[in-house]
């Protein structure tokens, strides 16, 4: 075998890009993974934690770990769903909303760094290659 072991190699950099997006919303107080789970929210409000667990393509009870600590900082809302009372339904609150317009600036400039050390053609390939694992 030639090649390093292709997910050790792509969880290093998955780490790394992590810590880049982290480094840069330190200042707003939330992760990338944090900024992720509250724009899905605003996407789709509101939204059940079972269909957010889709979009992310996490687990419900990991998706309602992070949301608890989402709501715990006040940025998101949690209710019953009007349609099911057993389902719960999240909404960004007006802090979070705020704090999402402040947060894009961030992660506009980050994406425009990392999109500056790779091509275009070759960002679309890698991409393209991952999508198809």
């Amino acid at each position: 075998m030639t090649h390093p072991c292709y997910c050790i190699a792509l969880r290093k950099v998955s780490r790394r890009l992590t810590a880049v997006y982290d480094e840069a919303f330190a200042p707003l107080g939330i992760t990338v993974s944090q900024f992720s789970q509250l724009r899905n929210i605003k996407r789709k409000q509101p939204v059940s934690l079972t269909e957010l667990g889709e979009i992310l393509e996490l687990d419900r009870s990991t998706v309602g770990r992070n949301t608890k600590v989402l709501q715990r900082m006040g940025l998101v809302a949690m209710a019953a769903s009007p349609e099911d009372q057993r389902e719960t339904v999240l909404t960004l609150t007006d802090e979070a909303q705020a704090l999402l317009k402040r947060a894009m600036p961030i992660w506009n400039d980050v994406q425009a760094r990392i999109e500056a050390k790779l091509e275009a053609a070759e960002f679309d390939r890698l991409i393209g290659a991952l999508g198809d694992l």
